[in-house]
Order: C-alpha cells, then structure tokens, then sequence
C-alpha cells in the first residue's frame, strides 16, 4: 500500500492568495474580537459613568451588588475581598475591562487581552452569575468560553500585535 499526500484536500494556510475559505480562516476570530472589544470598553465605560455604581451602598451601587451575592457566590471570600473597599474594587473591575477591550480591538497584546477577559469572566461568573439557574443564563460563562479562542490564537490579523510582528520579520529577513 502506498502512502501520499492527498491533493484534493483543503489546506488552510496564511498567506497570500488562496480561495474564499482561506480568507474565511483568516478571519474568523476578527468578529468576536471586534464583539469582545466594543463589549469590554462599553461595559468600563459604563460603569465609570454610572456615578450610582461606584459608591459603597446605594440604590445601584456595587457595594449593595457585592453584598446581594455574597451568600449565594461559589467564592464567598473572593467577595468578602471585594467588600474590603467596594470602590476600588469596582474601579479596578472598570479599567480592567476598559484595558481588555481596548487591546482585543486594536489587536495589541491580543492573548494577554484575551487572558485578562477570561479572568475578569471567570470571576464575575463565580461571583455575580454563578445563581443562574439554569447554569447557561449566567451570560459571564459564555464571555469566559468566547475568550479562550483569542488566549489561543491572539490577534493573527488586521492588529498592532500583526504589524509589529510583521516588522520583526522584515528586519530579520524573514526568519521569525
């Protein structure tokens, strides 16, 4: 039995030419990473903005949010963490989500980005969504498994993290 490369198979590959599903491969996170980005700088925006949010108690405040759900979190001291100064806390949460939106869009520490996103999801989800009854209507699981496909493969494409390493190459000569 004779064993070869099959010839009619598809291949993606990354660069140039190509057929429609070579260009759709290239692509494909470019969409979430433009959703995730856009959601992550709405949401610290957001909460910068809501002069309510960032107070120690209140109507709206993330103080009286961290003590609603204290009881029923999978990490009540992760909470109890929060609750030392609710402020900074949410301050901290709103940069944070304002750092990982910005670098998803632009593409520019893209993995790291995407790690700081799926760390702020995996908190919120143990905290804020973990009572979701069922499990699937806590909206941070799903943000926390749409960021493991950006902590895997980055920015490859349309991003400052792309160009910079495009540059490398050019001044090594290709071998990077």
């Amino acid at each position: 039995m004779t064993h070869g490369m099959r010839s009619d198979t598809h291949t993606p590959h990354f660069g140039s030419g190509g057929d429609w599903r070579d260009t759709a491969v290239r692509y494909a996170l470019l969409p979430l990473r433009i959703f995730l980005g856009v959601t992550f700088i709405y949401a610290g925006l957001d909460k910068l903005t809501d002069s309510a949010f960032m107070q120690d108690a209140g109507s709206g405040s993330i103080g009286d949010m961290m003590r609603a759900i204290r009881d029923s979190s999978a990490i009540p001291a992760l909470v109890d963490l929060s609750l030392k100064n609710p402020v900074a806390f949410g301050y901290t949460i709103a940069f944070g989500e304002l750092a990982v939106g910005i670098g998803t869009l632009l593409g520019l520490f893209a993995r790291l980005a995407a790690l700081g996103g799926a760390l702020i999801s995996l908190s919120l989800w143990l905290t804020v969504s973990w009572a979701s009854d069922p499990y699937y209507y806590g909206n941070d699981l799903a943000y926390l498994m749409a960021w493991i496909p950006l902590v895997l493969a980055g920015a490859p494409l349309l991003s400052v993290d792309a160009a910079l390493r495009s540059r490398r190459r050019q001044r090594t000569g290709g071998y990077q």
